[in-house]
């Protein structure tokens, strides 16, 4: 069973935000623990099984996605620096679900929510 699944909607453009880099951490006492990165997809997905079963702890996470990067590789002119760079979203898995973790973003703003 995967445990995550992360979607981006780029709403400045109205479309998926494809081609979209991201990474998933596990934040543990020691630190942030790298599990995942990658790329979404031409739907704006992440890929399957980013969060695998057998990488699941219930526990504190965070998704990094490179907002500035991709914008720039839309053609769209951000200020520099950009107002966006990075956007981390830092939530908390629990229980035996699945997790569905959206980022609606432009280049001055985005807004997340748990999603199914």
């Amino acid at each position: 069973m995967d445990r995550l699944s992360t979607h981006v909607l780029d709403t400045a453009q109205g479309r998926p935000g494809a081609g979209m880099g991201f990474r998933l951490y596990r934040i543990e006492d020691e630190g942030r623990v790298l599990l995942a990165e990658g790329i979404t997809n031409a739907d704006g997905r992440g890929p399957q099984g980013l969060l695998p079963e057998k990488e699941y702890r219930p526990g504190r996470y965070q998704l990094v996605y490179r907002v500035a990067d991709y914008f720039r590789a839309e053609g769209v002119a951000l200020a520099d620096p950009p107002f966006l760079d990075e956007v981390t979203l830092a939530f908390t898995l629990g229980g035996d679900a699945h997790y569905h973790v959206p980022l609606l973003v432009a280049p001055y703003s985005y807004t997340t929510y748990r999603g199914s």
